[in-house]
Parts: structure tokens; sequence; C-alpha cells
């Protein structure tokens, strides 16, 4: 069997390149030669975690060889990959056919990630690119669907005036997406100078920092005391208080999104939401919504030039380089903001 070379978490810290077998296709596959692979939050979560399988959700590449059930025509596609569910997907279980692929009862086992030469996925995962994005555009599909969806589910309407708790990968395309899509007044939290400065660059009114009363007084200024129509939390980790703060921040009956994932129980007072009636939403990843996939949105959306997120990518290295690229992605004093492997 032909071999690849990979980047594995050695358990100790350290990503570690070594030569894995070039996966075989079942008849739905492709196999896609990888172009570029984001660093995610969540890879750098597992960087210190033995693994046997490559990591990279985040990945656009060309596909170079088709299951038996595949249209041939696929051959030399530029796609970007929806590696998680659709991508893994039995076709066939109830969530699939309502076209919530993540949630599918019957994923085929998962045998790697972009952090490698190649990669194989479902072939209905795989999304070509327009023709005006280039490969860093197709890694940072994945992370802008991740918002579309976010604000698909939480039912954004033309003129909202929105709040974006954080300035991560995920607030920033919330940011930039929800520009696109008929946001009125944007407000975002940014720890750091450089988050700040990229998130006016994509659309917000505002940058402010996430503690204090700066943002609360900001936004009821702005909307005569009611406050936020839709709030999109993208911050997560450990603590509650992006929890509250979306509570005080966000208008009687208005929408609270939950993008960021929460790795520890937190106490949560639900009086203040239950009396201002919020509705809360979780949102994980993508799916169809309204007949079309947020892939679809996500690659239309920057195609058009409606969405550029061209400076977010703030370093690329090579497959072989990549132990650098976490590194610098750990590290956000660095100035980092989306770290890519490109190949």
């Amino acid at each position: 069997m032909t071999t690849m070379k990979a980047a594995l978490h050695d358990g100790k810290g350290t990503m570690q390149l070594k030569d894995m077998n070039r996966p075989s296709l079942e008849d739905r596959d492709v196999l896609i030669r990888v172009k570029a692979t984001g660093i995610c939050g969540s890879d750098l979560l597992d960087y210190s975690h033995l693994v046997t399988v490559p990591g990279g959700h985040e990945v656009a590449g060309e596909i170079v060889e088709v299951g038996s059930s595949i249209d041939v025509s696929r051959l030399g596609e530029r796609v970007a990959i929806e590696t998680i569910g659709q991508g893994l997907n039995c076709k066939d279980c109830w969530f699939c056919r309502q076209g919530e692929f993540i949630h599918c009862s019957n994923k085929t086992s998962n045998e790697g990630g972009g952090f490698a030469e190649y990669i194989k996925r479902r072939a209905d995962g795989c999304y070509p690119i327009g023709k005006n994005m280039n490969w860093q555009d197709g890694a940072l599909v994945e992370p802008l669907a991740v918002s579309v969806h976010g604000i698909r589910r939480g039912r954004m309407n033309s003129g909202d005036t929105v709040v974006v708790l954080g300035s991560g990968t995920i607030g920033l395309t919330t940011v930039a997406a929800a520009r696109a899509l008929g946001a009125g007044k944007i407000f975002v939290t940014a720890r750091h100078k450089h988050q700040a400065e990229l998130a006016k660059l994509l659309g917000a009114d505002e940058a402010l920092p996430p503690e204090g009363a700066l943002l609360k007084e900001a936004v009821l200024d702005i909307t005569g005391g009611r406050g936020a129509d839709i709030t999109l939390e993208t911050v997560g980790g450990n603590s509650g208080a992006t929890i509250h703060q979306s509570f005080n921040i966000t208008r009687h009956m208005g929408r609270i999104v939950i993008l960021g994932c929460f790795f520890a129980p937190v106490p949560v007072d639900f009086l203040q939401c239950h009396v201002r009636e919020h509705n809360i939403l979780a949102s994980i990843c993508y799916s169809v919504i309204d007949g079309k996939h947020d892939y679809e949105v996500a690659i239309d959306l920057m195609d058009s030039g409606r969405v550029n997120l061209k400076e977010m990518v703030t370093h690329k290295f090579a497959l072989s380089d990549i132990q650098r690229g976490f590194e610098i992605a750990s590290n956000k004093s660095s100035g980092s903001i989306k770290v890519q492997i490109h190949q």
C-alpha cells in the first residue's frame, strides 16, 4: 500500500511527522491531496494527547481519486471538505435525511484529517470552492460555516443589533458573516489589540474589552436601553462568565446562540434569562438550513467578495514544520490569529 506523510501528536506536546498508509477508498469516497489546513483551537487542546490518526478539520485540497460510485468528472476539483459530519455520513439515518450530518447515527470511521498529505472523505461532503478563492480561502470555509450556522440558527434579521463575545477565529468569522448577512450595529469583545483591529476590519462597529461595563453601556446606548437583538457566544471554556454576560446584554425576548464549547459544568442563574424570555440555542458545526448547506453559503460569501478573510491568516507553515505552527498558534503574544499548514 502506498504511504504518505502525516503529523501526529506524540502525547508530550510535540507533533511528529510519520509515514502512514494512504487511505483506500470505498465506493462513495474520494481521496483528496491536501493543500491547506487550519490549526483550530480544538487541535491545540489535543496537542498533548497521544493520537494514532492525524487531526485537522479545516481542510481544502484537490480530488485525485474517486470511489466506484463517484463520477470521474470530480477528479481535479478544488474542494473545501466537511470533514466532521457529511464527510463521514451514512446517508440513510434520520439525521442525514434532515441534512443534520453532524448528528449522523452511523458515521463511517475517521481515518484521519488534514495534517497529512492525503485525506479520505465521502464525496458529498466535498464542496467545490469558487474560482476567486485560493487554498487559503478554502481552508477558511470551515470556520466561516460554523459562524454562518450560528447566525442562521439564531435567525438573525436584517438590521439586528448583534453582539459577538470573543475574537478568536470563530468570533471573527461571526463578525464577518453577520456583516455580510445584513446585521445592523455589531459589537464584539476582544482581549488583544490585533484581534480588535481585525474585528473592525471585518465589520464590527465597536471592539471592546471583555471585562467591565463598557460593552453593556454601549449596547444599551445604541438600542435605547433595550439590549442586543442577538448575542453570539464564541468563547466557551471552563467559566460561565460569558453566559452571564450574554444574559445581561441581550434584550427581552432576544436570542442567545452558544457557539463556544464549555469543557466543564458551569453555574448559571437562569432567573434573569427566564424573566426576560431569552431564546437560547446551542450551535455546533453546520447543516442544511432552508435547503442550503452552511458550507455553500460560506463559499458563496467568500467567492463573491462579500466576506474577505485574507487578513485572518497570520502565519503559514509547511507540513514538515508543523511543530512550529502549533507553537505559534498556542502563543497569542505572537500576534497569531489563524495559522495554516500549506502543502
